[in-house]
């Protein structure tokens, strides 16, 4: 058979710009399938229920694949859902909350009265009942005609606890909707996560491409990205000067004195680089660390020449 070889892609760009260079594209097909896909489901969802319930679209994220995956599972119930063309087409979850709700829901409990989330690896009935409205889910996404995604039918059964690890998921550019169910009695949320080639093969319902993106565009979906990335903060508390001398006398146990202006000296930083001067205190049984003033390097600078 010819071999057909794959150029590499890398994670780091993809995450920030997923596979077609147009995040904000691929969020506006999966908001607009979303919501397409509830009046559907909802139909399926009465038909089951004893008492209203109501769905909206919670989030829609640009995301990797493998995160569809919670990162620590617990009670939560999933299904990976293949197709003709992808092993890995959708990607549904619910959590806890979603399931309690389900089970009042459908089995007559009162909808005015708050529901208590599972908190154990569901039983096989509510395995049962999250199954129906997981293919109730696919059957909404995987429309009809040309357009449909082929979703293969009857779906595998949802597993829970320590399965989920065992599910096996291609990591790569993905979308993840998270729908919200709820009742007078409580909410849940359901959340399925697709590879964005799926996505935009099949939905992308005229949503075109734009021209060669600008330095601007560019600057922008670049921005946006590292505006959600997570940094370290540090707080550094400054003690006192030694020698090199008296500093390799220290031993263990030994107690270090803190000068009076420490605690309204400590510095927060991130990456190495210091952002504020903040006062070092304590909130009941928590440390605190509150922001004083923005750090000025000039200033510092010529506090330590003086102080020297």
């Amino acid at each position: 058979m010819p071999h057909t070889s794959v150029p590499e892609r890398s994670p780091i760009v993809e995450r920030l710009v997923g596979e077609t260079g147009e995040p904000q594209r691929v969020a506006d097909t999966a908001r607009a399938l979303a919501t397409r896909v509830i009046p559907q489901i909802m139909v399926d969802l009465e038909e089951l229920v004893s008492f209203p319930l109501e769905m909206e679209v919670e989030t829609v994220d640009v995301v990797r694949f493998g995160e569809a995956r919670p990162k620590r599972p617990h009670f939560e119930a999933m299904t990976i859902v293949p197709s003709k063309s992808s092993p890995d087409a959708l990607a549904i979850l619910a959590d806890a909350d979603l399931v309690g709700l389900l089970v009042g829901a459908v089995f007559g409990g009162d909808p005015d009265q708050r529901f208590d989330p599972i908190d154990r690896k569901p039983s096989p009935i509510e395995l049962d009942l999250v199954s129906v409205l997981f293919t109730s889910v696919a059957k909404a996404f995987n429309g009809s005609g040309d357009r449909a995604l082929d979703l293969n039918f009857p779906l595998a059964a949802p597993v829970s606890g320590a399965e989920l690890s065992k599910l096996a998921m291609r990591d790569g550019p993905g979308v993840k909707i998270a729908f919200r169910i709820s009742s007078a009695a409580g909410f849940g949320t359901l959340s399925v996560t697709m590879p964005q080639r799926v996505l935009l093969t099949h939905r992308a319902d005229g949503v075109q491409a734009s021209a060669a993106a600008t330095p601007t565009a560019w600057r922008t979906r670049f921005g946006e990205e590292v505006m959600r990335a997570n940094v370290a903060l540090e707080a550094t508390i400054p003690l006192s000067k030694m020698t090199l001398g008296e500093l390799t006398q220290l031993r263990v146990g030994q107690v270090i004195e803190m000068p009076k202006e420490a605690q309204v000296n400590t510095r927060l930083s991130a990456r190495r680089k210091t952002i504020f001067v903040c006062e070092f205190g304590k909130l009941g049984n928590h440390f605190t660390v509150r922001v004083r003033d923005p750090y000025d390097a000039g200033k510092d600078f010529i506090d330590g020449l003086i102080s020297g």
